[in-house]
């Protein structure tokens, strides 16, 4: 199947001549052509979105409020036919696609709750000090200015929403710039903007090639960036515009410590159910999937076995059948590249213990053990169905293993012991530690970001309102405190 799309230029739908291809990652499923915007209709939308700055940033909050509470109620009456264009566009299996939906309510819906009690100011008594006798400081917070928010292919929905929801919260005109992979789920977001009453120009979904990227990130109008992608991509991002603020997102290579006291039946089932599924969920096209784990010798023997049982058992297949656990990766492209990262660590001495296996844009569930240190799988972020396994002595060897790694996104600790929970929080360099499961749960109202080269910033509606502001003060004079 293909569909046509036009894209949305400052809140009205608007047509080009150039047009782009996506091939669809399974046999069936939906390739898209979509329209980009030349660079004129690029220039109107920016200088629009620069034009209406300060009045977006003075709309009433129930203003605000209202667009974004109509948003959650249009995706919710929409749920199905979206989450079937998500699972169409980019392999999703249904059942994570219909999740996304989900999760995408959920982030509206929390913007909708933060841009009613946000911005209130905090009322600071300066007669603390006698200079300051008779004075108030009243601060706030105030938009920096137009976002452009860069989404990524692997949650086209969800991941937009967390760019164009936090900004619609404080008042700060987005551009939305989708993946070229699926553009379709922003360009439907535009469509339910489309129908609410904010202000011409407070937003646009521009379908830009990467390769027409540079200006636009370069511009001066925009001054905050929004990116969800690769870290040479991020990165360059940063470097090319040292004086905007950033917030990036860049992935990393998720590890799941089983530590010794995790040792009964039921814990190692657990623990291996949840390795296998969210080392295989989206495709394992998530910056959270589990891509290493780390378990203790105690465990280790007993482990393995129902990790590899426990991935034999995701049903790989048609992303359209609701029994589907694992569908095709975004493009045959991609599992050629796993597959050539795989092969490689076969060839340095790695065991593959299922798996291994490419059929199209398809990688079956794989699970290796032994990974030698200087193959790529061991440093880099797999983006595919790929898992190892590897054994240690301890908690503290454990969680160096960990810190190996040049990404420190999430983790996630099996464990029962309070202690050793608080020690992980305090030992692992990453943006979030998750006990007693996978680090691959998110919450979409908590702070979400990594450290070292996963990036810098946090998502997270609250989080994000707070990177797309700034404090500024207010001080009152000559009053009777």
């Amino acid at each position: 199947m293909t569909s046509t799309h036009a894209f949305w230029l400052a809140g009205r739908q608007a047509t080009a001549v150039h047009r782009y291809h996506s091939p669809p990652p399974w046999d069936g499923l939906l390739g898209a052509t979509f329209r980009g915007p030349p660079d004129a209709q690029i220039e109107e939308a920016v200088a629009a979105a620069h034009a209406v700055r300060e009045e977006f940033a003075a709309t009433p909050a129930h203003v605000r409020a209202a667009a974004l509470d109509h948003v959650v109620r249009r995706l919710v009456e929409r749920t199905e036919e979206i989450a079937q264009l998500i699972s169409a566009e980019n392999g999703k299996p249904i059942k994570w696609a219909r999740g996304e939906v989900g999760r995408a309510v959920s982030v509206f819906r929390f913007a909708s709750e933060e841009a009613r009690r946000f911005n209130g100011g905090d009322a600071q008594r300066l007669d603390t000090d006698a200079g300051g006798t008779g004075r108030l400081g009243l601060t706030r917070r105030f938009p920096r200015g137009t976002v452009l928010g860069i989404a990524p292919f692997n949650f086209p929905l969800n991941l937009s929403a967390h760019k164009v929801a936090p900004a619609i919260a404080v008042g700060a005109p987005i551009i939305l710039k989708p993946a070229p992979a699926t553009p379709i789920s922003s360009l439907i977001l535009g469509e339910l903007l489309a129908e609410t009453d904010l202000p011409a120009g407070s937003w646009s979904v521009l379908t830009v090639p990467n390769d027409r990227m540079p200006a636009l990130v370069q511009d001066e109008r925009l001054p905050v960036i929004s990116f969800t992608g690769s870290g040479p991509v991020g990165y360059s991002i940063l470097e090319s515009v040292p004086r905007k603020h950033c917030t990036l997102e860049l992935g990393g290579n998720g590890a799941a410590v089983v530590l010794g006291d995790y040792a009964s039946d039921q814990d190692l089932d657990w623990a291996a159910t949840r390795i296998a599924t969210f080392s295989n969920y989206q495709g394992g096209q998530s910056c959270i999937s589990v891509q290493r784990v780390i378990a203790d010798a105690s465990v280790y023997d007993r482990l393995l076995p129902k990790i590899v049982a426990a991935v034999e058992a995701q049903v790989t297949g048609d992303p359209s059948d609701a029994a589907t656990d694992v569908g095709p990766l975004v493009s045959e492209d991609a599992a050629k590249r796993v597959e050539s990262w795989v092969d490689e660590a076969v060839r340095a001495g790695a065991q593959l213990l299922t798996g291994g296996k490419r059929d199209g844009a398809t990688y079956a569930p794989t699970v290796l053990a032994e990974l030698p240190d200087n193959v790529t799988l061991s440093c880099e972020e797999v983006f595919g169905p790929v898992l190892s396994v590897q054994k240690v002595d301890g908690e503290a060897e454990a969680f160096e293993a960990v810190n190996s790694s040049k990404y420190g996104l999430q983790a996630g600790v099996f464990t029962h012991d309070l202690q050793t929970a608080f020690r992980a929080h305090r030992a692992l360099e990453v943006g979030g530690v998750i006990i007693g499961d996978v680090p691959s749960y998110r919450a979409d109202q908590m702070p979400y970001g990594g450290a070292k080269q996963s990036g810098v910033g946090r998502e997270g509606v609250r989080y994000a309102m707070d990177d797309y502001t700034y404090e500024r003060v207010l001080v009152l004079t000559g009053l009777a405190l």
